[in-house]
């Protein structure tokens, strides 16, 4: 059975509630699913102090975890359009993975979110599928037989490189049902074409 890590660095739960979108949707296809969070760099006064979401379910990944995976999804919030210090700061630490080709022709997805529809997300999304890139990996995106991010109807997340939600200025806004819907998508394929390369 095909290993998907959905691997992840959530502030404000955003991301963890896609993450879980996207782990579902991969399990729907019939793979093994873990998720996974990078760790806190914040110092854990300041995180309280700004109101971070503290209390995710999902375990620390290590560098270790990730040559054990046929497929990695990675999702995090954006920064000035780009990933976050955190899941820099853990990928950052993979040059003896990359150094071995440990991670080489394995599946790859990005998933991201940001304050607003031009926030960066986009271009976080390639920060994320670049890394992925250096490491041998290849890119599944969210294709456009999810329609749903093309619509016009409402403000939702979702482009061709990975799903996507948007925040709010001030966090309040959640992923909405097409946001989930766009995650959940994008999991079922990563899945679907680990299932096919690695059974």
């Amino acid at each position: 059975m095909a290993k998907v890590l959905v691997l992840y660095y959530s502030t404000y739960g955003h991301i963890e509630t896609m993450a879980e979108a996207i782990a579902t949707g991969a399990r729907s296809a019939g793979a093994h699913v873990d998720v996974k969070r990078v760790a806190e760099t914040v110092p854990l006064d300041i995180a309280q102090k700004s109101h971070f979401k503290l209390d995710q379910a999902a375990p620390v990944a290590t560098i270790a975890d990730l040559e054990h995976y046929d497929a990695i999804i990675v999702g995090t919030g954006t920064r000035f359009g780009r990933m976050s210090s955190q899941m820099a700061a853990f990928l950052d630490q993979a040059g003896g993975l990359w150094a071995r080709g440990a991670l080489n022709g394995k599946i790859g997805a990005a998933f991201s979110s940001s304050a607003t529809q031009h926030g960066g997300q986009e271009t976080t999304l390639f920060s994320i599928i670049t890394n992925l890139l250096h490491f041998g990996m290849m890119i599944v995106g969210l294709p456009y037989s999810f329609q749903g991010q093309m619509s016009m109807d409402e403000i939702v997340g979702g482009a061709p490189y990975g799903a996507t939600t948007i925040a709010g200025g001030d966090g309040s806004r959640k992923p909405s049902a097409i946001d989930l819907a766009g995650a959940h998508h994008q999991g079922e394929q990563v899945a679907k074409a680990a299932i096919k390369m690695f059974g």
